[in-house]
């Protein structure tokens, strides 16, 4: 019977083919062991794969000699890795068990790739599941996170996750089958240990068929989410211009605003206070600014901007040349190229970003006017604003770049020679 579930399973969820070959992670616990042995029976050409971490002293070398008899017995080949997973996670910065699942994985593939095999199968099962949809709600999750572990992700699938903990050690009961048990699974130091250990014991004293419960409503939830995913992704498209910036009058009139916010900024790793923050600033003054390691976003006045915070940003670098003014000469009517009267001049050329007090007469005005209120009334947003320039002759702004030039640089028809200044950005791989 367990045999047929889970060929059954695997058809169902269109895990892989008949005749396709599987990388068997076996670490030989009772759930990589029955993964083995049901394969084989079922007739699946397999390979099987052991990482030894060295992170239980004796107990890694008795499981790597396990796993190397019994592959020996039923005929399987097999691949055997040792890891130095302390230095590893020392070198990344990153906890043992999170390092350890990188470097298997990691491995798994390459022996994937090296055997020309089609999919990597490991042994989680429905009790797996149920403990990270467990996990996830304590921790605070969507209806992503509630879905429970996915049959098939990439080249990863799991055959065994329609099947329970007690089905497992039934069929590899009934196959007189030993196994190993790592001893750190009957500590409860660990959360998930935990939650094995105490919580789903307690929680089966009120309802004995709870696992089932909580799988059945995690695949449920795996249909919302697909409607979910749908909906939300028209959403993400409707609140956004074409310049990607996200529109506030577009994002209230969703169902659902907040929600729409959480799935465009969440991924760019705004927290969920955060994400609270930005949404309360859709009714308050423009300005504000919200930052996440990769990215910042600005409350601009009838939107959010978004952009990747850049390490080194590339400096600008002036341009210039110098034109004789003849017969046919005509002034450029471009905003990237300022063209100006090389007579008036006659101080160094600077460029630097613009200051508090900066002013000029911006060609086909009358009057000086501030640099910062001629930014306010183009409706410049803060991210524009700061990366303003300006180009000096001496103390005066001739140029705002990429805007306008000052009136009294203008070409006119006394000019005889005209001074075209443009600017680039610096290569700073150069």
């Amino acid at each position: 019977m367990f045999q047929q579930n889970v060929i059954r399973y695997i058809h169902e969820k269109d895990l892989f083919a008949k005749n396709d070959k599987i990388v068997v992670a076996l670490s030989g616990g009772a759930d990589s062991v029955a993964l083995l042995r049901v394969l084989l029976a079922g007739g699946y050409a397999c390979v099987a794969v052991h990482c030894n971490f060295h992170l239980r002293g004796n107990e890694s070398d008795r499981d790597e000699a396990f796993v190397r008899a019994l592959c020996s017995k039923l005929h399987v080949p097999l691949r055997v890795k040792d890891f130095d997973t302390e230095s590893y996670a020392e070198t990344h910065r990153i906890s043992i068990e999170m390092a350890a699942r990188d470097l298997r994985y990691a491995w798994f593939e390459e022996i994937r790739r090296q055997e020309r095999a089609q999919v990597i199968g490991v042994a989680h099962h429905r009790d797996d599941s149920v403990e990270t949809f467990l996990l996830n709600l304590i921790r605070g999750t969507g209806i992503q996170g509630l879905k429970g572990i996915a049959p098939k992700n990439g080249r990863i699938v799991r055959p065994l996750l329609d099947e329970s903990r007690t089905d497992i050690l039934a069929y590899l009961a009934s196959l007189r089958q030993d196994y190993v048990t790592d001893s750190t699974n009957l500590k409860d130091e660990f959360t998930r240990n935990k939650l094995r250990l105490n919580l789903i014991p307690m929680m089966k004293e009120i309802n004995p068929s709870v696992c089932g419960t909580i799988a059945e409503t995690a695949r449920r939830l795996s249909e919302v989410d697909a409607v979910y995913r749908k909906a939300m992704q028209e959403a993400c498209s409707r609140v956004k211009d074409k310049e990607g910036r996200i529109l506030i009058t577009r994002l209230r009139k969703e169902t659902a605003p907040q929600a729409v916010l959480f799935e465009l900024l969440h991924p760019l790793g705004f927290n969920a206070s955060q994400l609270r923050d930005i949404f309360r600033s859709l009714g308050a003054e423009s300005g504000r600014m919200f930052y996440s390691s990769d990215y910042v976003v600005l409350r601009d006045r009838n939107c959010l901007i978004v952009k990747k915070r850049e390490e080194e940003i590339p400096a600008w670098v002036l341009h210039r040349e110098i034109k004789e003014i003849k017969d046919g000469f005509q002034v450029p009517y471009d905003v990237h190229i300022a063209c100006l009267d090389a007579s008036k001049v006659t101080g160094p050329l600077t460029l630097r970003k613009w200051q508090a007090g900066d002013k000029f007469i911006p060609f086909g005005m009358r009057g000086f006017k501030k640099v910062r209120d001629y930014l306010r009334d183009r409706k410049f947003s803060r991210f524009d604003k700061e990366n303003q320039y300006v180009v000096c002759s001496g103390e005066d702004i001739i140029w705002l770049v990429n805007e306008r030039i000052d009136n009294r640089f203008r070409v006119t028809g006394d000019t005889r020679k005209a001074i075209l200044l443009w600017v680039e950005k610096e290569d700073l791989q150069d």
